[in-house]
């Protein structure tokens, strides 16, 4: 990975202007699509399967007048005077006038036949229901104004009129100058981070650009499927917060090794790779999680998931693309100032990341905590080698203090209780909420949340006797407060009926009564023959409530199992990820505990703007899923270093090291580690807190508890977990922190997140280019080849000047074995190897498109005659450019007069040679010429031509080689491998050679790869 991404920034740092204007001309597309396709926002809790759902469904089949959303006008005299009495006439106007309104279905009088509780005791006030034709996220805004229109009248009469009902509930999604606030913290801490200005706006820059796209998608999408309201606040908050974080931590690494004087082209594709590594492994767990969410069962939080997770993609590519691009335009001018604070610790973390056994600063690190230098002698270290020296000193102690605080935190989240909002949530300015509390105090609070009961009637003869029996029945029950009578359909199929709890919508009462109501269902099918069902927008919010419930467990579960599994792979420990995926636990229930004091017992909710109530059903799911990939972040930036710092101090110990010397390289690395990391950690946590901290005082009422918890968990995790509890116990473990079994190690893919692959590709990068400067076109040095499970071959030693025709003879299996490998088809299994400047395997790709495979023998095609113009203008297609295409029969045409010319004059030819000469009908001598020519028709840089029989003449053998001479350019590198001609090389032109591929190998089976 770490390779591929340092290809990826080298690219972009390159090609700095054309990587700009595509991020410009997509960002552009994106937004253009989203605003021109006018995309809708609008809330939706429908879930496919539940009893609710499919109640609702049914009644839009069978009785279309009830399937809309329902609202409520709530109209009150304030005197309390009999409204029936002063302004009866008034309110059946205004009802008619209702009714008449587009987009209504029909509007009942609280007076009238088919009104339950609509009068209150006193009779001053009044609810008018209002049936809308369409569900309640497709209730447009012009259809709620006219509705407010007709109840003009009312106003007029100097009468209170309020509306409920969900089309009325505030879901506006709008960005305020509070979470405005939070970017410019974010700003203020780069500037910090950073000493400059220039630097801390491009990790601005590069969320900004990130955030364009995805909101473009997202109301593009937006127009073709239902998304909720919040879903684009949500992608907002997590796209800036990674967004900046991610290129925060790819910029600093810059910036380091531009302190200490890295060339600024080398740095960038450097830092992409080392950084970038981390922050692809931490942005896909983010998006595994996000969208993991699929799993719940729930169609608006699974597009929330995935919308999130395409704004952190997008964030991901913004930091290795866009980022070096801009670091490319910008060049030296980012690294920092000679002498200043920040090139100093930009200094320091470059010596304490690298890790080198021998760095000063990574030494005195070391001996701080160890204590083995003079006070006087030791530098002012920073505040985070301060730190973990203060950790380590006390371990024990550090844990007990962070488990006393999180253990605390989480109390309250032992009385977390959930629903979806309802007008009781909102605020209290809005109509919604005072409607909410008029009806509450007038009617009772389970007036707000009716439930309604589906009634299938047609099995049944006397269904108006037995629907007032099964009214009874219900009225029975613990909880009812008034049940309507039933009221069938035109068609004489379905009835509903109405039924008002005695407790509010989202009291855990009103579920009980659902409950209940539900498990009379089998007995009254069974006296009635008339199956019942709940529905409403009350038992749709319960059974959201409930699978979410039930979904919460597997989803923590899972998420927890990937973090072990996924740490394991990055780490090859089995301490670490465990101790990873408990502390996850913990800031998960410290950040539950503070989402409960304040919007459940209302802690400090009054300067927040919160209204105390249940929590949002969904917000501990979708909270789990983002913390996970945060705390993985930060665990990877700040375990990383210290494992690599444990594995470099492990090497530099003498065989047969004690115990005590292990664990005290641990230990240092440990001090290694956090010191080259918490800084960047430190900037990149407060960002993500101040972000998150920021929707919270004005956003929208269902982003807040969102805001709060992750604000609130990225706290506690970042400062807490990893920077106090995970250092502590890994002093304590010692080198056990770093055990791991050999059998499971070998099962686990190495991703190599710390980027030794990286560094290993640059070492062998060097060395090519200094074989290839001095006019090697193949060099392999030690080289261990073998394929499959079979076994090796080798030491091999070879070095090949360009432009030489180099014999090889040695024995067939492990002459192709080589040849496979330096065509760069097959991986070497040890040593090293370049063709043409570029490293084995590293650089596999590159090789494979220098180098022609041919065999001498010819294709081999059973029943199939190919002729050599055939076989030629293949050739010729497939390694031309396309615009050559049209003319690849006339060059194979020349080609293949080419067999005969470098023939002509040596006395062996027997055969004339033509674009129509069948391949299988040609002599020994003048096919390995013609295969010969077809390989050099690629024009590669090398080419290797092999046989495995040798000539039966040594005359034709020296033909042979006398040709190759007149057909490879003097550029081309040729290897040939077949038996015996090394026997001629003598007498052969001065160009070719003959080798050895090494006087000592361990020989595989002849004929292996036959």
């Amino acid at each position: 990975m770490a390779t591929l991404l340092y290809r990826l920034g080298r690219f972009a740092y390159r090609h700095a202007v054309r990587v700009l204007i595509a991020w410009v001309l997509i960002a552009a597309a994106a937004l253009g699509a989203g605003i021109g396709l006018g995309g809708q926002l609008q809330d939706s809790y429908a879930i496919p399967g539940t009893e609710s759902q499919k109640a609702i469904d049914l009644l839009a089949a069978v009785f279309p007048q009830t399937a809309g959303a329902s609202a409520e006008v709530v109209v009150q005299d304030r005197h309390g005077t009999n409204l029936k009495t002063a302004d009866g006439p008034t309110i059946e106007k205004v009802v008619t006038a209702l009714d008449h309104v587009q987009g209504v279905e029909q509007a009942v009088s609280p007076y009238g036949r088919y009104a339950t509780s609509a009068v209150s005791k006193d009779g001053s006030t009044v609810i008018i229901a209002v049936q809308f034709t369409t569900s309640s996220e497709k209730v447009t805004a012009t259809e709620l104004a006219a509705v407010k229109k007709a109840t003009a009248p009312l106003t007029d009469a100097g009468l209170t009129v309020e509306f409920g009902g969900q089309v009325y509930q505030n879901t506006k999604v709008g960005l305020s100058l509070t979470e405005g606030l939070g970017v410019l913290f974010a700003a203020l801490v780069l500037i910090v981070t950073f000493g400059s200005l220039l630097a801390a706006g491009l990790p601005l820059i590069s969320a900004i650009a990130a955030l364009a796209v995805s909101m473009g998608a997202v109301l593009t999408t937006a127009s073709f499927v239902t998304l909720s309201s919040t879903t684009p606040l949500l992608a907002l908050m997590i796209g800036l917060a990674v967004g900046i974080d991610y290129a925060l931590f790819i910029l600093s690494r810059h910036r380091a090794q531009l302190a200490a004087g890295m060339d600024p082209g080398e740095s960038a594709a450097t830092a992409v790779a080392t950084a970038g590594s981390s922050v692809i492994f931490a942005g896909v767990t983010v998006m595994i999680a996000l969208i993991g969410l699929l799993i719940v069962g729930i169609p608006f939080l699974g597009l929330m998931g995935i919308a999130a997770a395409i704004a952190v993609l997008l964030a991901m590519l913004a930091a290795t693309t866009l980022l070096p691009a801009i670091m490319g335009l910008l060049g030296a001018r980012l690294a920092p100032k000679p002498g200043s604070r920040t090139a100093r610790r930009a200094l320091a973390t470059a010596a304490a990341s690298s890790h080198d056994p021998h760095d000063a600063t990574a030494g005195v690190a070391g001996a701080d905590v160890a204590g083995t230098r003079p006070r006087s002698a030791r530098p002012k270290s920073a505040l985070g080698q301060r730190w973990v020296a203060l950790v380590l000193k006390a371990p024990v102690v550090a844990i007990i203090a962070v488990l006393a605080v999180l253990g605390t935190l989480a109390v309250p989240a032992f009385s977390l209780a959930l629903a979806l909002p309802d007008g009781g949530s909102q605020p209290s300015d809005t109509t919604a909420r005072k409607a909410y509390d008029i009806v509450s105090t007038e009617f009772g609070p389970g007036r707000n949340g009716p439930l309604i009961i589906t009634v299938d009637i047609t099995q049944s003869t006397t269904f108006m006797t037995d629907l007032t029996s099964i009214g009874n029945e219900i009225a029975r029950l613990p909880g009812v407060d008034t049940v309507s009578s039933g009221t069938p359909n035109a068609t004489l199929d379905t009835a509903i009926i109405q039924v008002i709890p005695t407790t509010g919508p989202s009291d855990p009462k009103t579920t009980q009564l659902v409950e209940r109501i539900r498990a009379l269902e089998p007995s009254i099918a069974s006296t009635y023959h008339t199956p019942i069902a709940v529905t409403g927008a009350t038992a749709v919010a319960i059974d959201v409530s409930s699978r979410l419930d039930s979904a919460l467990l597997p989803f923590g579960i899972i998420v927890v199992g990937l973090s072990v599994i996924l740490l394991m792979v990055v780490f090859r420990s089995l301490l670490v990820p465990l101790k990873a995926a408990i502390g996850y636990l913990l800031s998960v229930l410290a950040a539950f505990g503070v989402v409960v004091a304040v919007f459940q017992w209302g802690w400090g909710a009054s300067a927040l703007g919160v209204v105390p109530g249940p929590i949002l059903s969904f917000m501990p799911v979708l909270l789990m899923a983002i913390l996970f990939g945060l705390a993985m972040d930060y665990e990877v930036f700040l375990v990383s270093g210290m494992r690599e710092a444990y594995v470099h101090g492990v090497a530099q110990l003498p065989a047969g090291a004690t115990r005590k010397a292990r664990n005290a390289v641990a230990r240092r690395a440990i001090v290694s580690g956090f010191s080259g990391a918490a800084r960047v950690v430190t900037a990149a946590a407060l960002i993500m807190f101040f972000v998150f901290a920021a929707f919270v005082p004005e956003g929208a009422g269902v982003i807040k508890v969102i805001a709060l918890g992750l604000a609130a968990g990225v706290f506690v995790d970042a400062f807490l977990v990893r920077m106090t509890l995970v250092p502590a116990v890994m002093a304590l473990a010692g080198r056990s922190a770093w055990y791991l079994p050999r059998w499971l190690s070998r099962i686990l893919p190495n991703v190599d997140i710390e980027g030794e692959g990286l560094r290993a590709h640059q070492d062998a990068a060097v060395w090519a280019l200094e074989r290839f400067a001095d006019g090697e076109a193949i060099s392999l040095d030690r080289l261990m080849v073998g394929a499959g499970n079979g076994p090796e071959a080798g030491p091999i030693g070879l070095r090949v000047p360009s432009g030489t025709i180099a014999l090889v003879s040695d024995e067939t299996a492990t002459r192709r074995l080589v040849a496979a490998t330096i065509a760069g088809r097959l991986e070497p299994r040890g040593g090293r190897a370049q063709v043409g400047g570029h490293p084995l395997p590293s650089d596999a790709a590159k090789v494979a498109r220098l180098v022609a495979l041919a065999d001498l023998a010819g294709p081999e095609r059973p029943g199939v005659s190919v002729t050599l113009g055939e076989l030629l203008e293949e050739h010729l297609r497939l390694t031309s450019p396309w615009y050559l295409a049209p003319i690849a029969a006339r060059r194979a045409r020349l080609r293949a007069g080419r067999v005969s010319g470098a023939l002509q004059g040596l006395g062996r030819q027997t055969v004339s040679v033509d674009a129509t000469t069948p391949i299988e009908t040609l002599p020994r001598l003048e096919r390995a010429v013609a295969m010969a020519v077809v390989a050099l028709s690629e024009r590669a840089a090398v080419v290797l031509l092999d046989s495995l029989d040798p000539f039966s003449d040594p005359l034709d053998a020296l033909a042979f080689l006398r040709a190759l001479d007149r057909l490879a350019p003097a550029t081309t590198t040729v290897v040939v491998g077949m038996p015996g001609l090394n026997d001629v090389a003598d007498a052969a032109p001065p160009r070719v050679r003959a080798f050895d591929l090494a006087p000592e190998y361990n020989a595989i089976e002849e004929g292996a790869l036959r």
